[in-house]
């Protein structure tokens, strides 16, 4: 009887075991984890990627569109009704090419401040990824932990079902020899 105890104690010992083996692999996945992901809001930004949000947040706002359209108008009325001399007559040719040289250079700023953007989109899509992956990783452990918990006490439960049946077995053996000190047979 002493010996059952102590392999259930053994047993349980051996499962204690097999969890902390389980964290210990957990705690080791969290950190690679944590090792992989990319640091993309941390890094300073140079002054040419600053000016190209500045450029690319002024030139898509309202606010740049307004004054586009008071600037175009001014220069319109004051070249048509303004001065007797125009300096740009009709065809605005002048404000044509002040607007061309605006996008001309609007544009390609604008693009490399979206391709930075995009860049740091990937980087946090891949973050995403690798967060997502080690929950499912995380799920997995638990389903593994509960499926150890579930057998590990099964186990444990048909050990101890064992024992009582055993000592059932005691009891009523002690009790049929006290009935029957005679007869020892059964």
């Amino acid at each position: 009887m002493n010996s059952q105890l102590t392999q259930l104690l053994e047993t349980e010992s051996q499962h204690l075991n097999k969890l902390n083996e389980i964290v210990v692999q957990a705690v080791d996945e969290e950190r690679l984890l944590s090792q992989k992901l990319t640091p993309f809001e941390e890094r300073q930004t140079t002054f040419r990627e600053r000016v190209e949000d500045t450029v690319s947040a002024f030139g898509g706002s309202w606010w740049f569109i307004g004054i586009c359209l008071f600037l175009m108008l001014g220069w319109m009325a004051l070249n048509l009704y303004g001065f007797r001399h125009p300096v740009d007559p009709y065809p605005f040719i002048l404000l044509n090419l002040a607007l061309s040289t605006v996008a001309a250079l609007q544009a390609p700023i604008i693009m490399m401040s979206q391709n930075r953007k995009e860049d740091k989109d990937r980087q946090r899509a891949a973050n995403d990824y690798m967060v997502n992956l080690k929950a499912e990783i995380e799920v997995r452990n638990l389903h593994q932990k509960l499926d150890l918990l579930i057998s590990d006490q099964m186990k444990t439960l048909f050990e101890i079902q064992k024992m009582q049946v055993e000592i059932m077995e005691d009891i009523r053996t002690g009790l049929l020899s006290k009935e029957n000190p005679n007869d020892k047979g059964l």
